[in-house]
Parts: C-alpha cells; sequence; structure tokens
C-alpha cells in the first residue's frame, strides 16, 4: 500500500478520485477531496491541483464537519 503524507504532491496520491461540494465558486475557489485506500482523508486546493495535499483521520474530518454545521466557523466566511 502507498504512504500518503502530508505535504505530498495531490496529484502523486495513487487511485485518489477527488471531488468538490456543489457549493463550490465557479472560478474555482474551493478545496477537493479524496477518499484514500488507508482510511484517510485528502484535501487539495482547486486551484492548485498538482500541488500538496493535507491528509486528515476519518476522526479529524467528522470534527470538522460536525464544527462547520454546527457554525464553528462561520466567522470566517464573507457574508456580504
Amino acid at each position: 500500500m502507498e504512504s500518503v503524507t502530508n505535504g505530498m504532491q495531490a496529484t502523486s496520491i495513487e487511485g485518489a478520485v477527488w471531488r468538490k461540494s456543489s457549493r463550490s465558486n465557479p472560478s474555482g475557489n474551493c478545496v477537493e477531496l479524496a477518499v484514500l485506500s488507508g482510511g484517510g482523508v485528502a484535501v487539495r486546493n482547486s486551484r492548485d491541483a498538482s500541488g500538496p495535499a493535507l491528509v486528515y483521520t476519518r476522526a479529524e474530518m467528522s470534527a470538522f464537519v460536525q464544527g462547520a454545521k454546527d457554525g464553528d466557523f462561520d466567522d470566517l466566511i464573507d457574508c456580504g
């Protein structure tokens, strides 16, 4: 099994199927995620698809998504 590490080139992650939110910006301002064979989740910037990927465990992603649903990060978005 391939070793996937934080900061590795996103296009080097074999078999990654990247997806983004249906709410993503048409000009490409979004992040993309891919489930890894080892069970983790890789995240990359859609504007730099060959750039570095960050790798998180399912528990870390769950905590983030739940926090987003709870409004913990609402102060970070542009409401204008």
